[in-house]
This record gives C-alpha cells, structure tokens and sequence, in this order.
C-alpha cells in the first residue's frame, strides 16, 4: 500500500495516513478483509514514527474501518453502521458548508463540487478492475 506524506501541510500525519487509507478504501484499492502493514512495517516505509501510525490505526479502528486481530494485525472491516456514519457525517458537513457559505459557495457549487468528487471514485473503481 503506498501512502505518501506531505511535510509541508498543515494536516497532522497520523490524519494523512487515516484519510489515505480511508482513500483506498472508497476507491476500491483497499477490501473488505486486506490486512494492513505492521505499525512498524508502514512507519518505516513511509519514513515516519511507530505511534503516529499507532495512532492512525487506533483512529481507524474507532471510527470503524478496521479491526485489530491479534495475529493478522490491521485488517480492513468496514462498520455498516450506517445512522452512526450518517450523523457523522452530517457533523462534518455542517461545519464544511459554514465554512463555504462564509465564503459566498453556493448551494450549486457545492452540489456540483459533490458530483465531481463522487465522480472520480467511480473512475478509480472502474480502472482497478
């Protein structure tokens, strides 16, 4: 799995590793039961410390996209909780739109801003198969 790391963001590390991963998972280059590296295994290849990724791991799992098997490790395992997703969601968004709206974004640029983004996971699904 290739993650890569942008030093010069304002995002924190363990959130670019969560979100790439979270990524693979959309696009379809990560499965329902793929086992992710050790911690140790994933924060040497990408040239970073263990419990940054601990710490993305334990994200991941609490947010529910993986469990955490004592012998295979990190193993993809979506949660299908589908309210908890969607009020999440929604918390996400609310703060996301009142941003735009700050911003004069309109409703139909953020629908087509939506679009888009769906759009592109659907061409990267469609190339991996």
């Amino acid at each position: 799995m290739l993650i890569e790391i942008d030093y010069n963001s304002n995002e924190a590390l363990y959130l670019q590793v969560c979100n790439q991963i979270i990524m693979g998972i959309a696009t379809s280059r990560l499965s329902e039961g793929d086992e992710l590296p050790s911690v140790r295994a994933m924060a040497d290849s990408i040239g970073i410390n263990m419990h940054t990724v601990n710490k993305a791991y334990a994200l991941l799992r609490q947010e529910g996209y993986v469990k955490v098997d004592r012998r295979r490790g990190a193993v993809i395992a979506v949660s299908d909780d589908r309210a908890s997703a969607l009020e999440d969601l929604k918390d996400h968004l609310r703060i996301a739109l009142a941003r735009s709206r700050c911003k004069n974004i309109s409703c139909e640029e953020v629908h087509r801003l939506i679009d888009e983004i769906y759009g592109e996971y659907d061409k990267e699904q469609e190339g991996s198969v």
